[in-house]
C-alpha cells in the first residue's frame, strides 16, 4: 500500500508539472508582454531588439 501511495504521489507531480509547463507555453506571449512592461516601467533593459543595429537604414537612402 505504501508503494501504491507513492507512485500515485509522483504521478500526482508529474501532472502537476506537466500542467505548469502546459501553462507557461500557452501564456507565453503574455507572460513576456508582461514582463516588457515592467522592465519599461522600472527603467530596465532586459532585452535589446535584434534589429537595433538597422535604425539608421532610411538614412543611407538617397
Amino acid at each position: 500500500m505504501k508503494i501504491a501511495r507513492f507512485v500515485l504521489k509522483v504521478v500526482g507531480f508529474c501532472l502537476a508539472l506537466a500542467a505548469a509547463a502546459c501553462c507557461v507555453i500557452a501564456y507565453w506571449d503574455k507572460i513576456t508582454e508582461c514582463v516588457h512592461r515592467v522592465g519599461s516601467k522600472l527603467g530596465l533593459s532586459c532585452c535589446s531588439s535584434d534589429y537595433a543595429d538597422f535604425d539608421d537604414y532610411a538614412d543611407w537612402e538617397d
